[in-house]
C-alpha cells in the first residue's frame, strides 16, 4: 500500500463514521481551564477527517473551521456537522489551510498529526493563529497490552496488516513534543479513554484502520476468521473493551523563517 496519506482512507470513510473512538469531554476541561483557552475562542481543526474531533469543540460551544484534504471524508463531515451555523469546512491541508493570518485562537490537531509534515505546519499553525494562541496536538493511542483481548489484537494486525508495522503507533514522545513546541510547551495531559464493542462493531473499527485488507484482498478472509475466533475468546457479556491513552500537548507557537 503506497498510497498519499491525504487519501488512504478514502475507501472506509462509513467504518470511520460508525466506529472510530471520540474523545474525553476532559480534553476541552482541561483547556478551558488550566490551559486559559477562552469558551467562544475559534478553533481550527486540522485534518479534521470526519468530523468527530470537530465535534468535541462544537459540543462544548467553539466556532469551528474543519481543514480535510480528503474530499470524502470532508464530505462525510459536513453531512453530519453542516447544519451547525458555527461549522465550516474547507479544502485545505495541514501545511497550507487556507485560512488567513492570525485568525483563529486554537489550532487542534488530533488522529492526523503524525502524517504531517511537521516543521511546515508548525510555521502554517504560528501564521494563523492569534497573538497568545494556543496549538493542542492529542491523539488515541490504542493500547497494546494489559488483557487477552488487547494483545490478540495487535497479534492480529502484526499478522495481518498490509502496512502496520510502518505506520502504526507512530505518535510522538514527550520529547519529540516538546522539543517541536520549540519552547512554548504550556501542559501536557492524560485521559483513559475507551470504547466497548461487539463483534460488529469491532470488525467496523478494524476495517476503518488503513492498513487492514478490505475485501478481495487474499488476507481479508483470513483475518475476519482471526478476527471472530479472538472476539470469541475474549468477550465478555458480548463485547470487548477497546481501550486508549488519550494524550494531549498544548502551547504556542512562534513564527519561524
Amino acid at each position: 500500500m503506497s498510497l498519499d496519506s491525504t487519501q488512504r482512507f478514502t475507501s472506509r470513510v462509513a467504518d470511520y463514521v460508525r466506529y472510530r473512538p471520540d474523545y474525553p469531554p476532559a480534553l476541552i476541561d482541561w483547556l478551558h481551564g488550566p490551559m486559559g483557552v477562552a469558551r467562544d475562542a475559534p478553533v481550527a481543526d486540522i485534518g479534521a477527517g470526519t468530523g468527530i474531533s470537530s465535534k468535541l469543540f462544537l459540543d462544548r460551544g467553539h466556532p469551528v473551521t474543519a481543514v480535510e484534504p480528503n474530499a470524502a471524508m470532508r464530505a462525510a463531515a459536513v453531512e453530519w456537522l453542516g447544519g451547525d451555523a458555527r461549522f465550516a469546512a474547507v479544502d485545505g491541508t495541514a501545511e497550507a489551510t487556507t485560512l488567513a493570518d492570525a485568525s483563529v485562537g486554537l489550532v487542534t490537531a488530533a488522529q492526523a498529526f503524525h502524517w504531517f509534515d511537521q516543521q511546515a505546519v508548525r510555521r502554517e499553525w504560528a501564521r494563523i493563529l492569534r497573538p497568545g494562541g494556543l496549538a493542542v496536538v492529542f491523539w488515541n493511542s490504542r493500547r497494546l497490552t494489559g488483557t487477552p483481548f488487547l494483545e490478540g489484537y495487535e497479534q492480529l494486525l502484526l499478522d495481518y496488516g498490509l502496512d502496520y508495522t510502518s505506520v502504526a503507533e507512530r505518535y510522538s514522545d514527550d520529547a519529540a513534543m516538546t522539543a517541536w513546541f520549540g519552547g512554548g510547551l504550556k501542559g501536557t495531559v492524560r485521559f483513559d479513554h475507551g470504547q466497548r464493542l461487539d463483534f460488529d462493531a469491532l470488525r467496523g473499527r478494524l476495517l476503518s484502520s488503513s492498513y487492514a485488507p478490505q475485501a478481495g484482498h487474499p488476507r481479508h478472509a483470513p483475518m475476519m476468521a482471526a478476527l471472530r475466533a479472538l472476539f470469541d475468546a475474549t468477550a465478555v457479556d458480548g463485547t470487548v473493551s477497546f481501550d486508549y491513552d488519550t494524550r494531549a500537548f498544548a502551547g504556542t507557537l512562534a513564527l519561524t523563517s
